[in-house]
């Protein structure tokens, strides 16, 4: 039982105990018995915090199942090693190389020290920020529900979208409340860090902390900012900036998206929209009458996704880095690839390369499947679909409920895949690679 097979099976568990419980009479609004699918396919939405549905989530799940969700949605957030690693501090069981080294690989760190500490402020971190965004988001529900029930809505949503998940308890998702500048920051806002990263979270404070206590204490140094940060920060605002112009401009005539909007409601939509692909499936404006060039750019920010250690999916900022900075080096004759001044060990190239590789392949198998089993859709929408459900984010141009069931199938297993992560996976049906030895001779090949 290798780390890789680990949190693969792991994973596999939280799906089959959701789906136990979301079968229960008691999870459905009718009190029967739920389809199996359905169970299958809203658990492994919610524990890959991807926001796939088939069933309008608001009216079909009973309040109870609303609780499964969001519990889901919380431990496929922080990861399987993450929740039950917590767990097992609070029964004071003493923390082994084994779960050191496991914690180490579910959150992509680069070292084993501290990592009690870490998922300790893991655990503080995703409290605060789900708690501060539902406490922003009470008024926004408080006109249409009772106190009760515009505090759940917060606390719900407010889960959702740190974790990246989508989930919507209305059944226009928040098109209700395109207007709403609380939506349009806190609900992005909570997006944007949870998909930023734990690490860059995490330094981003330290930073903070030590400029505000250097004026009392000059002799306190500025910790330096890694690498990772760099990359995932400056990415990331990158995205959102193109991401933003290029939906407006995109879909700003498009009657059934921007066009009958104000153009204040406009830009917020626009920059809604853009921020949502980076793997959380909220939408405010119907993502089925978006135009052709509209999706593709918000396929591309999903295959892109969100940050390394993060609630988010997709291939991740920091790959896209890599592989542009390697073009360029190769573009200007270079035989090194610098980031930030710095250089980038061969490993992380390839490990990069690999991650890109292995995204492709699994996206082109899982189209063409669902193209063979579904020939009457149009691809681009087949496209959107499995890109979705790979990168974790959920969106969905309102072909999910009228798949066949072997679409179905094929969408709960490129979740999996997305979350868990394809060389992860690779590693966990392959074993742990031996080393070797053995080295071969040199010799060129024709490329490009």
């Amino acid at each position: 039982m290798t780390v890789s097979r680990t949190i693969c099976l792991g994973f596999l568990a939280v799906i089959a105990i959701g789906t136990l419980l979301l079968l229960l009479p008691g999870a459905t609004s009718s009190g029967d018995w739920n389809d199996p699918i359905v169970a299958l396919f809203t658990s492994t939405s919610a524990v890959c915090v991807t926001g796939h549905i088939i069933v309008d989530t608001g009216t079909y799940f009973s309040d109870w199942g609303h609780v499964v969700i969001a519990a889901l949605v919380q431990i496929g957030g922080l990861g399987y090693m993450t929740a039950t690693t917590f767990l097992l501090l609070l029964l004071g069981r003493r923390f082994g190389l084994r779960d050191k080294v496991a914690v180490q690989q579910a959150l992509d760190r680069p070292g084993l020290e501290g990592v009690s500490q870490v998922i300790q402020s893991i655990i503080a971190t995703t409290l605060l920020f789900e708690l501060t965004g539902a406490l922003l988001m009470i008024p926004v529900f408080l006109p249409d529900h009772d106190f009760g029930r515009a505090v759940w809505l917060a606390l719900f949503h407010s889960i959702t979208a740190w974790n990246n998940a989508g989930f919507s308890l209305f059944s226009d998702n928040l098109v209700g409340y395109q207007s709403s500048w609380l939506i349009n920051l806190v609900i992005p806002g909570l997006i944007i860090f949870g998909g930023i990263g734990y690490e860059a979270i995490f330094e981003m404070y330290l930073w903070l902390r030590s400029r505000l206590h250097r004026g009392k204490q000059p002799s306190i140094e500025r910790p330096v900012l890694s690498l990772n940060f760099k990359v995932a920060v400056s990415t990331t605002l990158v995205l959102l900036v193109l991401g933003t112009i290029g939906l407006f401009l995109t879909e700003v005539n498009n009657p059934g998206t921007l066009a009958p909007l104000d153009p204040v409601t406009r830009l917020l939509t626009a920059w809604f929209a853009a921020v949502t692909p980076r793997t959380a499936g909220f939408n405010t404006i119907n993502v089925g009458e978006m135009t052709t060039a509209g999706l593709f750019i918000s396929i591309a920010l999903m295959f892109i996704g969100g940050s390394p250690g993060s609630t988010a999916g997709g291939i991740k900022t920091t790959t896209l880095r890599v592989l542009t900075r390697s073009t360029v080096a190769v573009l200007r004759g270079q035989e090194t690839v610098q980031i930030y001044e710095r250089q980038l060990p061969i490993p992380v190239i390839l490990k990069a390369i690999a991650v890109a590789v292995g995204s492709i392949i699994t996206l082109i198998v899982m189209t063409g499947l669902i193209t063979i089993s579904d020939p009457q859709l149009d691809f681009i929408q087949i496209l959107f679909e499995v890109v979705s459900a790979f990168c974790t984010v959920g969106l969905s141009t309102g072909i999910t409920a009228g798949l066949s069931v072997f679409a179905k199938l094929v969408l709960v297993a490129t979740m999996y895949i997305g979350r868990v992560g394809v060389l992860l996976l690779i590693g966990a049906l392959l074993g742990d690679p031996k080393p070797t030895v053995i080295r071969f001779p040199q010799e060129n090949l024709l490329v490009g």
